[in-house]
């Protein structure tokens, strides 16, 4: 690259938002390149798309690709096809992909077909899980793409050890926690918090979505019954997607402290959390969030791709296996679960550096 560059950033769904809006500051603040923001419109409900940019302060996407919806393999059609179009029409300099969703990896083989070098955000981490789409996702997107940010030292040995290039591969800390400590101070209340009469420290949130847990009513029944009875009483929020909702009602799920609540928009949910007892979860991203907030995190996974939430901070792979969920829960609340630590780098200016790289970076 020479001159001014021209950088076009993807997001797809949820989880991209919160990785791309430090990027989107960051390129801002630093005033030497032009952008294009690409929304592939993977998840396009207001609450999965709108919201975040409205909460995050991003800048409205130049385009919405509008490719929701389909199994995996008709949506990766659908934005690969829009994104080499809008490729075309709009020539860019490098291909910024964050995270591991579809769009990530669809819009990587996109661009780099028409020899379009693209840099991945969150390179190299690994659950060795391929059941899981994202595994796929990641293992694509990093075999194709020309630069690597990575969020910790480990992802950008496992990406050197693979045979990438080490000039190409930097470790650069975690745009989620930049995300997280730009809002810290305005995470918003929900409105039920004070109607539920929840109190700091005395609730647990809960969030699970993958298909192994929610999908079997049976399993599904069990896991929340080993939550919810060993909680000593304890309320506990579940944000739950409305087919986990219809589900569970349909089969006549119900237990007397567990209190299903809509998704929430981001400043909401990290006000949940950072005011929780401990958060149960099978998300990735959100046993980041507990680390960096000193918040207890069970994860109900066999796997993890984040494994220095364990090693270092304030998480633990409990399984998938309900026999797991009553010993855990049994030293959170007798006060003997680890205090954790902050990984490297989670700083808060991961994208700063990722800028900063990007701007020196030459053909």
């Amino acid at each position: 690259m020479s001159g001014r560059k021209r950088i076009t950033l993807v997001a797809g769904a949820r989880p991209n938002f919160m990785k791309i809006a430090p990027i989107v500051h960051a390129i801002i603040k630093d005033g030497s390149m032009d952008y294009r923001l690409v929304h592939t419109g993977q998840h396009y409900d207001k609450v999965m798309s709108d919201t975040f940019f409205e909460e995050l302060n991003i800048p409205k996407p130049d385009v919405n690709l509008g490719c929701g919806g389909g199994s995996q393999a008709e949506q990766t059609a659908k934005i690969m096809e829009a994104f080499e179009q809008d490729l075309m029409e709009n020539k860019t300099d490098l291909v910024v992909v964050v995270g591991d969703v579809t769009s990530t990896m669809a819009c990587t083989i996109a661009a780099k077909k028409i020899h379009v070098d693209v840099a991945h955000v969150e390179a190299g981490i690994r659950s060795y899980d391929m059941t899981m789409p994202e595994e796929v996702n990641r293992m694509v997107t990093d075999s194709l793409a020309d630069y690597f940010f990575t969020t910790t030292e480990d992802a950008k040995l496992l990406l050197e050890n693979r045979n990438v290039n080490p000039s190409v591969v930097y470790f650069v800390g975690n745009v989620m926690i930049d995300t997280l400590m730009a809002n810290y101070d305005r995470l918003r209340k929900p409105d039920f918090y004070d109607r539920m009469n929840l109190k700091q420290g005395e609730y647990l949130v809960l969030t699970m979505h993958r298909p192994n847990n929610v999908d079997n009513i049976a399993h599904f029944d069990l896991m929340l019954r080993e939550i919810c009875e060993n909680a000593n009483g304890l309320p506990i929020v579940f944000p739950i997607h409305p087919r986990t909702a219809k589900m569970m009602t349909a089969n006549g799920l119900s237990f007397s402290n567990l209190h299903l609540v809509e998704p929430l928009g981001y400043l909401e949910f990290n006000y949940l959390v950072r005011n929780s007892k401990a958060v149960v979860t099978d998300s990735g991203g959100v046993t980041e969030e507990t680390t960096v907030m000193g918040i207890p995190c069970m994860t109900l996974r066999d796997n993890t791709e984040r494994p220095e939430t364990c090693s270092v901070g304030t998480n633990e792979l409990i399984g998938t296996d309900p026999q797991n969920i009553a010993p855990a829960m049994k030293r959170l609340m007798s006060g003997e679960w680890k205090k954790g630590g902050i990984p490297e780098k989670w700083d808060g200016h991961a994208a700063e550096r990722i800028v900063d790289i990007i701007k020196n970076l030459v053909e």
